[in-house]
């Protein structure tokens, strides 16, 4: 079975839970974890299925570690990778940019190929956003917020 690449950025730590809770749900057997500060692009091509973690900062701004990794992310060709995505925002002091981090790596991965699965309802959650929106109805990936539903997280 090929192994599943999860890679994630995080500043908090909200971001690198969410990814090793994964990791051990998936297992450590057929999952790798990578803190996005520290991967190259071979690194993201030796998988073909990868799951990325992608937190919100402050007015919608990709987290930093991923802001760094976005040229060479727009260069990596996805056709025949599957996507899953997952991020971190606050809906309550940031609704107006909830997880829109989310929403613009989508985009990159979309316009390079890849084919994208998972998706997260929208109901319960207070936000102004659309940016991480596949339609009304659902986020583009799982979304969580640490700071106003931590025990979602679980």
């Amino acid at each position: 079975m090929k192994k599943i690449g999860i890679f994630f950025g995080s500043d908090t730590g909200n971001t690198e839970k969410a990814a090793e809770l994964i990791h051990k749900k998936i297992g450590s057997n057929i999952s790798m974890l990578y803190d996005i500060s520290n991967v190259s692009k071979k690194d993201f091509e030796s998988f073909d299925h990868l799951i990325l973690g992608v937190p919100t900062w402050y007015y919608g701004e990709i987290q930093c570690d991923w802001d760094d990794f976005l040229p060479i992310l727009k260069k990596i060709n996805f056709l025949h990778k599957t996507v899953a995505l997952f991020g971190c925002g606050d809906q309550e002091d940031y609704a107006e940019y909830f997880c829109d981090a989310l929403g613009l790596i989508y985009q990159v991965l979309k316009k390079n190929n890849a084919k994208i699965v998972g998706k997260w309802p929208t109901i319960e959650y207070n936000f102004e956003s659309y940016k991480a929106l596949l339609n009304k109805d659902y986020f583009v990936g799982l979304v969580l917020d640490e700071a106003r539903q931590p025990e979602k997280t679980e």
